[in-house]
């Protein structure tokens, strides 16, 4: 077995999810994107795990990890909380957080919070914004597919939902992705592996937001909860080693929002990864070899 898997305890008394790849005293923890799971992780985990501990997460919501009665808690504020909780948990004072997408976003409240504790972060393809195209092709299918009857309509939505990102991808490799972000449920019928709430939480924001976005704007808040109201105000908190993985064809990190986020922090790495959109699947030849020299210069 590659991996162990394990248990531990929100603050709120949700019981969420880890794998541990691996071991030692440098550690690196994974954080998926909005509709996925550890198992995203698996090859890279595999092959860092001989010079690293990997700790792999399923945020609360997906995979392993107990569902949330109150989906006003599906937010990135609420999800960091959970990941200091598990570096609490395992005693490990100090990671290296590779970030896909929303697992990016919470790389940089992290970044922004306990600085001290991030070695360097990893960002897969993911900026402190998003076109606004890019959220509504996202929020179309987050959370909304119809109920699949089989593996081949699964893969089908699958197909359909990330196919702008990994274009010319035989069938077979849909057969085998669609397994990664579906299970079968108590009628034997593959569904999402994720809470649907977590679609309506984005589409519904609560009415607050909108008016302390206001307010942000006119310079009167800049934070709540801990959390910066404007992402841009994160990133510029990412002052550790910092790279960029880009898929060349992303609608959600553009060439026009990697230019900016290098204009505010000179510093970040970047690496184009090419025929891959949102997001690289981080086992192409070219996302491996930067992330193994960015870790291993760390």
């Amino acid at each position: 077995m590659s991996h162990s898997e394990h248990h531990y305890k929100s603050r709120d008394g949700l019981s969420l999810y880890y794998r541990q790849y691996g071991s030692g005293e440098k550690a690196v923890l994974c954080l998926h994107g909005l509709t996925r799971n550890s198992k995203d992780f698996h090859p890279l985990a595999e092959h860092l795990s001989g010079r690293y501990c990997v700790i792999s997460v399923d945020i609360r919501g997906r995979g392993q990890s107990a569902r949330d009665t109150r989906s006003i808690r599906y937010n990135p504020g609420q999800y960091v909380k959970d990941a200091w909780q598990l570096l609490d948990h395992l005693q490990i004072p100090e990671a290296a957080v590779i970030g896909t997408s929303l697992g990016g976003l919470m790389a940089m409240i992290m970044a922004d919070q306990q600085p001290q504790r991030l070695r360097g972060v990893v960002l897969n393809d993911i900026g402190p914004e998003v076109p606004i195209a890019a959220v509504q092709r996202i929020m179309s299918y987050a959370g909304r597919y119809p109920p699949a009857q089989n593996w081949e309509e699964a893969a089908l939505q699958v197909k359909g939902a990330y196919e702008i990102a990994l274009p010319d991808m035989p069938m077979e490799f849909w057969h085998e992705f669609v397994k990664l972000s579906y299970r079968e449920n108590a009628d034997g019928k593959p569904e999402p592996d994720m809470d649907p709430a977590i679609g309506k939480a984005l589409r519904e924001p609560p009415a607050v937001l909108k008016w302390l976005q206001w307010m942000n704007r006119r310079g009167w808040v800049k934070k709540v909860a801990g959390v910066y109201i404007n992402p841009w105000d994160s990133f510029r908190a990412v002052t550790m080693p910092c790279l960029l993985v880009h898929g060349a064809i992303s609608d959600v990190l553009t060439d026009d929002i990697v230019s900016r986020m290098q204009q505010a922090q000179p510093h970040v790495q970047v690496v184009k990864v090419p025929g891959r959109g949102h997001a690289p699947l981080l086992d192409e030849p070219e996302a491996v070899a930067a992330i193994d020299a960015f870790l291993d210069g760390l």
